[in-house]
């Protein structure tokens, strides 16, 4: 059973290694030319199939979706039946048919003449390869198509050479060349995927900080007069564990329910401060802050903010803006729902 299942793999990833030769090779002309015209789409990029092609085509078109190419799948049979009204100028139609003549993709093109719509498509063709003449293309999806690439295969992992396997496999790999392709044109970055991905893990884990930190009324503060009773009030009023110190609205330091601690252990709470004859609760916030704190920019990801407290071995950071001034409060409790933890 295992040498079966091998053998399968292994066709597969010959099949993968062939269309890499030729997207390198005969078939770069073509899959460059797709690439300007997906990137040039002023619409969306339609995406269709019929069977385990449409199951392909489904996936690609997320794919580019998520990538930043916008795009939606249509069912062949329900475009017949009405659905082609989401085809408009402007699109670009990327059609798969493994036999380059899926009835029910071929009975699309007229219209999409009529419309005036780009047409690539993915068929396994072997002749429409090298993007070459119309007349070599035997296909009537490839003759019809302003660019045809080829997902032939030498052979189907199938043990019977009927079920789409390999040949499925290419089609897919292609999609995600013509996606990654794409978003590597667009500029796309991890910003780009966090925003398209915001209930995702993946796109919780490329949270902002300013997505998750406590902002406005629910941020402690005090002043460098505030004295350490009414200090205490607002860190246990405001629930995080430290209270910004601050000067209008720049940050100057910060204290902790660690700083407190090591405050009264080092005076007792009717100790005298020898130096300034004056107990712990009669000091300001200024004389027990901790100056120049760890901070971090609001626009920084929530995982590096997690690093940052994992590094210097705290639970909450100061946000503040390029010019020093507060604007929230992340604490590790807020990191809890990101799954980084």
């Amino acid at each position: 059973m295992k040498a079966i299942g091998e053998n399968v793999v292994r066709i597969e990833a010959e099949a993968l290694r062939a269309l890499a030769d030729r997207i390198a090779g005969p078939m770069a002309k073509a899959f460059t030319r797709a690439t300007e015209l997906l990137h040039g789409c002023k619409g969306r990029v339609v995406v269709t199939g019929m069977g385990k092609s449409g199951i392909i085509a489904r996936k690609i078109a997320a794919t580019l979706n998520s990538t930043g190419t916008p795009a939606l799948f249509m069912h062949p049979v329900e475009a017949v039946h009405g659905d082609l009204g989401m085809v408009v100028g402007g699109d670009v139609v990327l059609a798969l048919s493994a036999s380059g003549e899926t009835e029910e993709i071929l009975r699309l093109l007229a219209t999409l003449k009529r419309l005036r719509v780009t047409l690539i498509a993915m068929t396994c063709d072997e002749t429409a390869a090298g993007g070459g003449a119309r007349a070599t293309r035997s296909s009537t999806l490839a003759g019809a198509a302003d660019v045809a690439l080829d997902c032939s295969v030498a052979k189907e992992a199938c043990t019977l050479g009927l079920a789409p396997t390999a040949s499925t496999t290419t089609m897919l790999a292609l999609g995600d060349a013509l996606a990654m392709t794409l978003a590597e044109k667009r500029g796309f970055k991890e910003e780009d995927f966090a925003n398209l991905h915001p209930g995702g893990k993946l796109g919780k884990r490329l949270a902002r900080v300013e997505s998750l930190m406590h902002s406005g009324d629910a941020v402690p503060r005090v002043t460098l007069k505030t004295k350490m009773p009414d200090v205490i009030y607002e860190m246990s009023r405001k629930k995080l564990g430290m209270t910004a110190v601050v000067e209008g609205k720049k940050l100057i330091g910060v204290i902790s329910d660690g700083d407190l601690r090591r405050l009264l252990e080092k005076r007792g709470k009717d100790a005298l401060d020898l130096t300034a004859g004056k107990d712990a609760l009669d000091l300001t916030a200024g004389q027990c802050m901790t100056k120049n704190p760890k901070t971090i920019a609001p626009q920084e990801f929530a995982a590096t903010a997690l690093a940052l407290m994992e590094e210097k071995k705290i639970t909450s950071l100061a946000v503040v803006n390029s010019k020093g001034k507060l604007e929230g409060i992340v604490h590790l409790h807020d990191l809890w729902g990101t799954e980084m933890m």
